[in-house]
């Protein structure tokens, strides 16, 4: 099993956090992972983007030309990434920021999810990028949801830690819409 995903956005949306998640879920299911962070000089505003492969066998390079998975959460990083990922490839949209028409491949499953908006509606828009990382583990099964709400259990910093309930809440959202639409 060899499974590598993008994820990007701007500064502030969570890229990096929900990369680094992937990433020690994934260690914790015993997979070799990398986890490659890409940032602006701006951070909150700025661009950001992380690499996060994840196989059964050791990892030759972090670095991916033609990933499997792009997780969007804005239109430039949906134009930017969208074409590098592999044919038969899934790309997670924020259709928060951009619409499934701005999508001009047919070779690659998309799902849009309009994460700001359900973030709000369970309380807090800082989960739209939890609920796409949802959505992503759902339609792929390279780690477990139980698993990334675990391991997100023991890294929050204990100040955070009343967020774990919205943080599990927003991973649930992101399946379900996954699965049904909605």
């Amino acid at each position: 099993m060899y499974y590598d995903v993008l994820m990007a956005g701007f500064g502030g949306q969570g890229i990096l956090m929900i990369g680094d998640l992937l990433a020690l879920t994934a260690m914790r299911e015993d997979k070799h992972v990398t986890w490659m962070p890409s940032y602006g000089v701006e951070m909150r505003g700025g661009t950001a983007n992380c690499t996060v492969v994840i196989s059964d066998r050791r990892i030759g390079s972090p670095i991916t030309g033609r990933p499997y998975s792009l997780i969007a959460m804005n239109k430039p990083s949906l134009e930017k990434f969208a074409p590098i990922v592999r044919p038969g490839g899934l790309i997670i949209g924020n259709a928060t920021f951009m619409a499934a028409s701005d999508l001009s491949r047919k070779d690659v499953d998309a799902v849009f999810i309009p994460t700001l908006d359900l973030a709000n509606e369970i309380g807090d828009q800082r989960m739209a990028s939890m609920i796409a990382l949802g959505a992503f583990i759902d339609k792929t099964g390279v780690v477990t949801l139980e698993n990334a709400v675990s391991a997100l259990e023991s890294t929050l910093p204990e100040k955070r830690k009343h967020l774990l309930p919205l943080n599990r809440k927003a991973l649930e959202c992101g399946r379900d819409f996954a699965r049904n639409g909605k």
